[in-house]
């Protein structure tokens, strides 16, 4: 009985020294996120996480660090480790204020990445737990408008390659413009060599000149429409990003 007893004893004093141990990471970590030591502060929270992998504070910590560097998507991996043990805290009012701190925070950072009915659902989750915050209906709302955008969902990827695709595609039209451009400059200069008068311009065609102007008045209207639109989203979305590490 005497062995079982100080097995047990060790076993706590064991438990008690890694709860230490962790506490004492996410505090340094703390320090070095105020300072903008991010790589410092990400070894910290590591650290933490080592001592004890169930621990909400680094995970939520190491990925609002994560996200302050532009890993979005790192970032969400550790908010969804520190989801799946908050229902391991005592305090209900603490599961509540970390719960919605953590879909908050997984939210916008689905948000950065355009993965639209992700930042949805987790900003709804988010509202569960408070359905009063005005951030987090505003984000709801802009993530279920964008989503109506893209219904694939808005998936980041996706839309980095059909901006590559549009932006080769322009590239090979301006191309094609150009040799037409200098076909017809040879095909003038040809004409006047041999005497012969180019063909007039009867009012009927377009001149390759024309369709040059109105191909550049087209694009700079979609600038300035896509200008327009940017200028709106970035009114509606703010950073709004739950930074008070635990």
């Amino acid at each position: 009985m005497r062995k079982s007893l100080t097995l047990i004893c060790l076993l706590l004093v064991s438990v008690l020294a890694s709860a230490q141990v962790d506490k004492k990471d996410v505090r340094r970590g703390n320090r070095q996120f105020a300072k903008a030591k991010y790589g410092e502060a990400d070894i910290s929270y590591r650290k933490g996480l080592n001592a004890d992998s169930t621990s909400v504070a680094s995970a939520y910590n190491l990925g609002n660090n994560l996200y302050r560097q532009g890993n979005y998507a790192e970032a969400g991996k550790f908010y969804q480790q520190a989801l799946r043990h908050i229902p391991e805290t005592r305090s209900l009012k603490k599961q509540d204020a970390e719960g919605f701190d953590t879909f908050f925070n997984l939210g916008d950072a689905a948000l950065q990445q355009k993965q639209y009915r992700a930042a949805m659902e987790a900003f709804m989750q988010a509202l569960v737990i408070r359905p009063d915050d005005l951030e987090a209906k505003e984000n709801y709302v802009y993530a279920r408008k964008m989503l109506e955008n893209n219904p694939d969902g808005g998936g980041g990827g996706n839309d980095q390659q059909n901006q590559d695709q549009n932006q080769d595609q322009n590239q090979d039209q301006n191309q094609d413009q150009d040799q037409n451009k200098d076909q017809n400059q040879d095909q003038n200069q040809d004409q006047q060599d041999q005497g012969q008068q180019p063909k007039p311009y009867n009012g009927s065609e377009i001149s390759p000149q024309q369709a040059q102007q109105m191909l550049q008045a087209i694009q700079a209207k979609e600038k300035e429409t896509q200008d327009k639109v940017n200028k709106e989203k970035a009114a509606v979305l703010k950073s709004r990003q739950k930074e008070k590490n635990w």
